[in-house]
């Protein structure tokens, strides 16, 4: 692939994934422990930045799988997170996609997650960069029962 070259600045593309599951008749959602700078430690959804050669939907499915283990999920563009200062490293700007798990999808934390775990929306940790709203953008989406 030829390398690409630009006269204007442009921002660092990311990806997020909002992954919902109902246990019972609690409604969880799919977050990882972060490993390193920035928010070292702390919960986030699963994601990362955009490789030059794949596409969102490409990347998103990866960081999905590379971070929790997770495969085959439908996932569905959900919004851009465009904020100025939403990240530390930088000028970003974040694809969110959001889907559904089985109730008993198995996850493992991998590449730069220290864990990855079910957390009940009424009981969600602090979470990294803006990912609480994000959340809650999904939550939105999500069908009402």
């Amino acid at each position: 692939m030829p390398p690409f070259t630009y006269e204007y600045p442009r921002p660092a593309v990311t990806v997020d994934a909002v992954v919902f599951r109902r246990r019972e008749d609690n409604m969880e959602v799919l977050l990882i422990r972060r490993d390193r700078y920035p928010f070292e430690g702390r919960w986030a959804l699963p994601g990362g930045f955009m490789d030059m050669g794949e596409t969102l939907e490409e990347a998103v499915v990866r960081e999905l799988e590379e971070e929790t283990g997770l495969k085959g999920i439908a996932l569905q563009q959900l919004h851009a997170f465009s904020a100025l200062h939403r990240d530390p490293r930088g000028r970003t700007v974040s694809v969110i996609f959001w889907g559904t798990a089985p109730a008993d999808a198995a996850i493992r934390a991998g590449d730069d997650a220290r864990e990855a775990a079910w957390f009940p929306l009424e009981n969600l940790p602090e979470l990294a960069f803006d990912h609480g709203e994000i959340v809650g953008k999904a939550l939105e989406r999500l069908p009402q029962e």
